[in-house]
């Protein structure tokens, strides 16, 4: 049985509090009596993307379990690379690939240099389609991003989701190994559906958005800031089935 932790959306910057709640879900993790296969963070790792913000980052991530991340579009890509992942800095797309034992996790770009809206460019679904064509058969491929590339509903999100997200599913098509697909962006927890496979949300670390039908203060009042933090668990088991709980940690 394979164990992924996901989280997203830890938007540190200097203020103590996004760095108070990034902290407890990562003590909460920490404090787990079995290993996990991978803990992912899919985007907004900076708010502001400065260097001081991905090294006080770094620091916060660090874990017994494998820690993966990914770019969103609060992020710098030099920077990202740079001060977070110890990378020569370069505005490349960032994708990372980790192949484990029983499962690969494809960790794609989708951040837009300059916008807060998402689309995965030609080379990085090159190199996806390079990813699930090496991988043996049998072998089930998670392929996460920040953006999701589907209607959730949440007007806000939906203006600035994943785009040209066709290309996407014309790929997945090609591949049936491609198990799911793992994003954040929108600060809730949701599960979906996206080119006949699951599209699972990560709830928010920094803050949880508001649904349409429920209360704001006034037009512009898109988060709750009161409510804790959250992640996802995904499961994968031994026949294949993708389970998905989500938890709440005291911050």
């Amino acid at each position: 049985m394979i164990v992924i932790a996901h989280l997203s959306d830890i938007h540190i910057d200097e203020e103590p509090r996004s760095a108070a709640r990034t902290r407890a879900v990562m003590d909460y993790l920490e404090g787990l009596p079995h290993d996990l296969d991978a803990v992912l963070v899919t985007g907004d790792i900076a708010d502001h993307a400065l260097p001081a913000e991905y090294e006080r980052a770094r620091r916060l991530l660090t874990s017994r379990h494998p820690v993966l991340v990914c770019p969103g579009n609060h992020d710098g890509r030099a920077a990202f690379r740079e001060f977070l992942l110890g990378q020569p800095p370069s505005a490349e797309p960032v994708d990372q690939v980790h192949r484990a034992d029983g499962f690969v996790l494809a960790l794609c770009d989708s951040s837009v240099p300059g916008k807060n809206e998402g689309f995965l460019a030609d080379e990085t679904l090159a190199w996806l389609d390079d990813v699930l064509t090496r991988t043996p058969d049998g072998v089930p491929v998670l392929v996460a991003f920040h953006h999701p590339p589907a209607l959730l509903h949440i007007p806000f999100v939906d203006g600035i989701r994943q785009f040209g997200e066709e290309r996407l599913a014309a790929l997945a098509a090609r591949h049936p190994r491609l198990t799911a697909f793992l994003c954040g962006h929108a600060h809730t927890p949701a599960a979906t559906t996206f080119a006949g496979r699951p599209l699972l949300v990560a709830p928010g670390v920094v803050s949880t958005a508001r649904l349409p039908w429920e209360h704001r203060a006034h037009p512009q009042d898109h988060v709750h800031l009161d409510q804790p933090p959250a992640l996802a668990f995904h499961v994968l088991d031994d026949e294949g089935r993708l389970t998905t709980h989500y938890r709440t940690v005291v911050a």
